[in-house]
């Protein structure tokens, strides 16, 4: 699958959405990393573990640089996509990206309050496959610890969170329309876990992209107008009170008949 499809911002749309003037060589589909389609707001005091990933360097300072999410695992630690963390996406390596920032505590990315902390390391599961998206997760190491409160327990392998027709909530600063309107208070959309047959069917493969149950959960709304979106990758899919995925892929936002595609947290060894 060609990096078409990922919801994280790359520098080239970052510019496009705070006015810059560089070309879009290979535009991205409005559906990759939006800021929750046909979603509500929700403040971070509520929702804790939800962070933005920020790089004003890299993306502006229009929206405080934001350019992916992610969510709060450990005092130190924040999941996030693998590919949020790409060349593609960051322009170099992440070790050259001075001022990456992980914004913690704020729901309005143009205010001022919460914390704005620095990224001590990375890690990238070894299994990701940027071509396929399977296993799109890493992790970061904040230089300043958070407290305890602000993290969400990620749910293991078999639990019901993950069965079929369970409700679960998407979160982040991404496209709200599918059209480049990104937000600048965090979203959030209501979704329901789709079975395995059903993403299969939607993403066989070819242009649509493949899906791969071994690391990757489906959600959606059947009716459409329900999904994250450009802007939105890495950021936190939500069920019974626990993570369980990670916004990674898709073929457009909020379409019936495509729905979002996360990496399914518990499928990923983690360091």
């Amino acid at each position: 699958m060609r990096p078409l499809f990922v919801r994280a911002l790359t520098g080239t749309l970052a510019l496009a959405a705070t006015g810059g003037v560089a070309p879009l060589a290979d535009p991205v589909p409005a559906a990759a990393d939006s800021v929750v389609v046909g979603g509500f707001p929700v403040r971070v005091s509520d929702t804790p573990w939800v962070v933005a990933l920020a790089s004003r360097d890299r993306f502006g300072g229009t929206r405080a640089g934001q350019f992916c999410g992610g969510v709060v695992i450990a005092p130190t630690k924040v999941m996030t996509a693998a590919h949020c963390l790409s060349r593609t996406v960051l322009g170099g390596e992440v070790s050259q990206v001075r001022d990456l920032r992980v914004i913690a505590g704020r729901t309005e990315l143009t205010a001022s309050d919460g914390r704005e902390i620095a990224v001590s390391g990375s890690w990238v599961s070894p299994a990701y496959n940027p071509r396929t998206n399977s296993s799109d997760l890493a992790l970061l190491t904040l230089a300043d610890a958070l407290p305890e409160s602000q993290v969400i327990p990620v749910a293991p392998e078999g639990d019901q969170a993950y069965v079929p027709g369970t409700a679960a909530t998407v979160f982040g600063w991404g496209d709200t329309e599918g059209n480049g309107s990104y937000a600048t208070a965090l979203r959030a959309a209501e979704v329901t876990i789709l079975a395995d047959r059903n993403c299969q069917t939607a993403y066989p493969g070819g242009l649509s992209g493949r899906y791969d149950a071994s690391t990757m959960l489906c959600a959606g709304d059947p009716r459409g107008g329900h999904d994250a979106c450009q802007g939105d990758s890495g950021g936190p899919l939500v069920a019974h009170g626990k993570l369980i995925g990670l916004v990674s892929w898709g073929s457009g936002c909020g379409k019936a008949d495509s729905p979002g595609v996360y990496t399914r947290v518990s499928a990923v060894r983690l360091p």
